[in-house]
């Protein structure tokens, strides 16, 4: 890296046109350039099936979410403590898709990726560029979903969970697993197209099939028990019980943090949206794939609109999209994914069992080929290693993103970067990227990297939430500002995760001072 990039990721001083702090409009004081003024593009009007080509970016965070909290510490916490948690739930998929509209308003009416207009903010932007650069590290940089799928593949092959003694082959399957991911990246023409026709076929195979199976397996005490936790209430002591009695905080804080997408994961549906061409992003291009993809340009900053009555018209057909992307798509999917598989997984697994280990998930496979037959516990298993494969691709895609948005807003020097084609730029953060997981899946159980990587996402929802609320009310137009009820409900979220955090942090250090 030559020095003037050097100097200008960490924050030396540098000319004005290189975005240097100073005076000048709100937006360009923390030294980004100042926003551009454009027309607000019209939005689609879809009808019936179109509505489908419409949506997208909800899916994709949604296909996201069922692989970890749904799937794995979702049901790890409902098996050890009941489905009394699942208010936990509720609470969390609905702070969440406040949380994920906002994300797309500032989206809609900016064109820029969250992370750029909190780096617009105070102290200066490469200092947020490198804090969210380093939330994505330590939430997501841990290639726990590959090595959770490849517990799911050795049971497929092998017919057996995977024990001691056999970490060696489980860990060359996760890393066939993550390579795999890599290699789908370098096609098609669109990366966020390819993501999400991937997604529609995942949501609806996988919340389909558990529904089928729920339907056939499930008794009708458990739906009751399920439909009770929503509120809280256990049906089995017949009373409210939120916080079951010796929880361990460092699962259920994980399990509060990915029940949806989780921290960093719902900030890159602002990516999403944008190379999906929502309002301003249609201004400000997208990220093409290395092979079917061409070069295209990509707006290094943002745009701003006057606020006619033409363009809030505009406005508010683009909200309408936002609307069915995430109350339709994502919070019913959200709920779905994670009641099924809770309601399933009691059935089949004792109560009070701790299933956290290296085979996490091909324990249900396991237990439901012991009761029902071996073909209903192969499809279990494969369902698992194609929500969990699916999900390592969208995490791994969405961190690679991020990392390449905040290096291209950041830098002159990586913009001018082999004549500016930011294909350059994407690949060479996914190399990275994958010698590190490479590494990174031999130091621990799948199971541990989602948890601490869980328990991070609560501190990324801590942070980002206000940090959200600031600039939605500071930079953009005083008529597309968020509501007072939506600016509540981010601070609202900032202390429901803060408290998660806090317990699981004092349960730790009471751990180490104990020992």
């Amino acid at each position: 890296m030559g020095g003037q990039e050097a100097g200008e990721l960490m924050g030396a001083p540098h000319d004005a046109d290189s975005g240097a702090p100073g005076p000048g409009p709100r937006e360009a004081r923390s030294g980004l350039p100042p926003f551009e003024k454009a027309e607000l593009p019209a939005p689609p009007r879809p009808k019936g099936l179109s509505w489908l080509g419409v949506v997208g970016p909800g899916v994709i965070v949604l296909g996201a979410s069922i692989g970890s909290g749904e799937f794995l510490l979702g049901p790890a916490a409902f098996v050890q403590y009941g489905l009394v948690l699942l208010w936990v739930t509720l609470v969390a998929a609905f702070f969440q898709t406040v949380f994920n509209t906002e994300l797309m308003r500032w989206t809609i009416a900016t064109g820029e990726p969250v992370v750029t207009g909190f780096m617009r903010t105070k102290p200066w932007s490469q200092f947020w560029a490198w804090v969210y650069a380093l939330l994505y590290f330590l939430q997501v940089g841990w290639p726990g979903w590959a090595g959770a799928a490849a517990g799911a593949i050795f049971f497929l092959i092998f017919r057996d969970l995977a024990g001691p003694g056999q970490e060696h082959i489980v860990y060359w399957i996760g890393v066939g697993t993550f390579v795999l991911c890599v290699g789908i990246l370098l096609f098609g023409k669109r990366i966020e197209r390819t993501l999400e026709l991937l997604n529609w076929v995942l949501v609806s195979a996988i919340i389909g099939g558990f529904l089928i199976l729920a339907a056939i397996f499930v008794a009708p005490d458990t739906w009751v028990s399920a439909a009770a936790g929503l509120v809280g209430y256990d049906t089995g002591t017949g009373g409210f019980r939120f916080i079951p009695e010796g929880v361990d905080w460092f699962l259920i804080g994980a399990f509060a943090a990915y029940s949806g997408a989780g921290g960093v994961v719902n900030l890159t549906l602002s990516n999403w949206a944008r190379d999906k061409g929502y309002g301003m992003g249609k201004r400000a291009g997208y990220i093409p794939a290395a092979v079917g993809g061409e070069k295209t340009k990509l707006a290094p900053t943002g745009y701003t609109f006057d606020t006619t009555s033409d363009a809030m018209t505009r406005w508010r057909g683009w909200w309408r999209i936002v609307r069915a992307d995430q109350w339709i798509v994502y919070f019913i999917g959200a709920m779905l994914g994670m009641v099924l598989p809770a309601v399933i997984y009691v059935t089949f697994i004792e109560a009070g069992t701790d299933i956290r280990g290296l085979s996490v998930a091909a324990t249900l496979a396991n237990a439901i080929a012991s009761e029902e037959g071996a073909i209903f516990g192969g499809i279990i298993a494969m369902m698992a290693v194609w929500v969990l494969f699916k999900t390592q691709l969208d995490i791994l895609e969405g961190m690679t993103r991020a990392i390449t948005d905040i290096l291209w807003t950041g830098s002159r020097t990586v913009r001018r970067w082999r004549g500016g084609d930011v294909r350059v730029v994407y690949y060479t953060v996914l190399g990275a990227l994958c010698m590190w997981g490479i590494v990174a899946l031999g130091l621990a159980q799948p199971i541990i990297l989602l948890q601490l990587g869980a328990n991070m996402a609560g501190v990324v929802f801590v942070i980002s939430s206000l940090h959200l609320l600031y600039i939605n009310t500071r930079f953009l137009p005083e008529e597309v500002r968020p509501p007072m009820w939506r600016r509540v409900s981010l601070v609202l979220m900032s202390v429901f995760y803060g408290a998660f955090v806090t317990l699981w942090l004092r349960g730790v250090i009471g751990d180490w001072l104990g020992g």
